[in-house]
């Protein structure tokens, strides 16, 4: 337990880093969700019958959820990683007797558990408009445990390749909230025209998305079995590859 004191120590430190400030981590999302749940499943939802065999307002929860895991996760390790490369204090973590896999594996936990937070808290939120049974409680968990990795690992690698602080937002503004959007938060693939359901079908996040709202509702456009195929291939591609940038010391040492 006492070699694994540096791992748990750099884990707590991550989680300490977004609860300290939790007005800008974990708040604004609840406020974004509860207005889109007020406005798009309230309102314009109620012009809706029925989507996939669930009320619209239902159909919006799980797309709500996945959207905050994805953006939460990034955001995290992205900013925690660049501000130690831009304070110089990474080089400390380097000196440690940590593996560089032991390193990768903390910082993805850290975002994680801020991921975690974030979608129990928006499901919180959802508990004030419309309440469902989970239909298949250890599936969410394989999502949200997955996906968070997922987009923990992308943070990680954007941080390495970044040199100023905007290239962080980037890939936020031009890659993951256009594929999330795209990917199903508020419309299923039925409701979209032909050309972009074609486009539809090679957006991972199309595939996060369906896979949450299978284990919430019972109900996807894709099998569940395809969903949770492409998160598992997508998490050890992105984890091997993030490992092997620490290894060497990709942007790291100077």
């Amino acid at each position: 337990m006492k070699a694994l004191t540096g791992f748990w120590t750099l884990v707590w430190r991550e989680i300490y880093r977004f609860l300290s400030v939790i007005s800008q981590t974990v708040i604004p999302p609840l406020v974004s969700s509860f207005l889109f749940i007020l406005i798009f499943g309230c309102s314009l939802g109620s012009q809706i019958q029925q989507v996939k065999g669930v009320s619209y307002l239902e159909f919006l929860i799980p797309g709500l959820v996945m959207m905050h895991v994805i953006e939460g996760s990034y955001t995290n390790t992205s900013s925690s990683l660049f501000i130690s490369r831009w304070a110089n204090y990474i080089e400390e973590l380097l000196v440690t007797p940590l593996s560089y896999f032991e390193m990768v594996l903390a910082i993805l936990l850290g975002g994680l558990v801020r991921s975690a937070v974030t979608a129990a808290g928006v499901y919180a939120v959802s508990l004030f408009f419309v309440r469902f049974p989970v239909v298949h409680p250890v599936a969410v968990l394989f999502f949200l445990v997955l996906v968070s990795l997922i987009f923990s690992a992308a943070g990680m690698v954007v941080a390495l390749f970044a040199e100023e602080w905007e290239h962080l937002t980037i890939a936020t503004t031009f890659v993951i909230t256009p594929l999330v959007f795209l990917g199903g938060v508020f419309h299923s693939s039925d409701m979209v025209p032909p050309a972009l359901r074609a486009f539809t079908v090679w957006n991972p996040m199309f595939y996060m998305i369906n896979g949450m709202r299978y284990s919430m509702l019972g109900t996807s456009d894709v099998p569940a079995g395809l969903c949770a195929g492409i998160v598992l291939v997508i998490f050890f591609a992105l984890f091997a590859y993030t490992v092997y940038l620490f290894r060497t010391g990709f942007k790291l040492r100077k």
